[in-house]
């Protein structure tokens, strides 16, 4: 059973906070509040994390609540939480979907421009050290991941990831000086020096 520490809140006036009386109410009723919320939602650490922060609003909130009627007071808060987290992900459900939606709508580039452009930065990516060339090919290029990456030269994969990064970075820099206001605009009739 987890156990919560309940900090008592000094206000300058003493009706804006419950009485010691109704918070030793709350703390001793919390094996059933904890039950309430678990019969409704979908795990107990979900019920845990609502139960915390109604525990947290309701010293907050319970201002003039008597102390006879508190445990029924806060069976409403508790009401709301559950609605709320519903609520919440529901919501987050509908944005998931949205999300998934656009990302199986996207598409490649066709396949000429994509040339075009793998021409152009492959130019350039003869430029950078072998180990950057070698990371930018296996994780760009390949789409293969880290992983696959750390294991063929031999890194851990937090040292793959700096690798990537550092050779994209490098791959930007030879990209804006070879390529100038084509790289900042997107120019699809690239005539820079890396074309040429």
């Amino acid at each position: 059973m987890a156990c919560y520490a309940f900090p008592v809140t000094v206000h300058a006036k003493p009706s804006k906070s419950l009485s010691p009386q109704a918070i030793a109410q709350l703390v001793s009723g919390h094996r059933n509040f904890l039950a309430f919320l678990e019969r409704r939602v979908e795990s107990r650490a979900a019920a845990e994390d609502i139960l915390q922060s109604a525990f947290a609003r309701g010293l907050e909130r319970g201002a003039g609540v008597q102390d006879e009627k508190v445990v029924a007071w806060f069976y409403r808060v508790l009401r709301n939480a559950v609605i709320d987290h519903y609520r919440h992900r529901s919501t987050s459900a509908r944005a998931m979907e949205v999300w998934g939606r656009d990302f199986t709508e996207s598409q490649e580039p066709e396949a000429e421009l994509r040339q075009e452009i793998c021409e152009c930065v492959s130019g350039l990516l003869a430029t950078l050290k072998p180990e950057y060339q070698d990371a930018l090919r296996i994780v760009d290029l390949e789409e293969r991941n880290l992983s696959d990456l750390a294991q063929q030269s031999g890194i851990t994969a937090e040292n793959a990831a700096v690798r990537v990064h550092r050779a994209r970075k490098a791959l930007r820099r030879q990209v804006e000086q070879a390529c100038g206001t084509c790289a900042e605009h997107g120019c699809l009739d690239c005539g820079c020096k890396s074309s040429g």
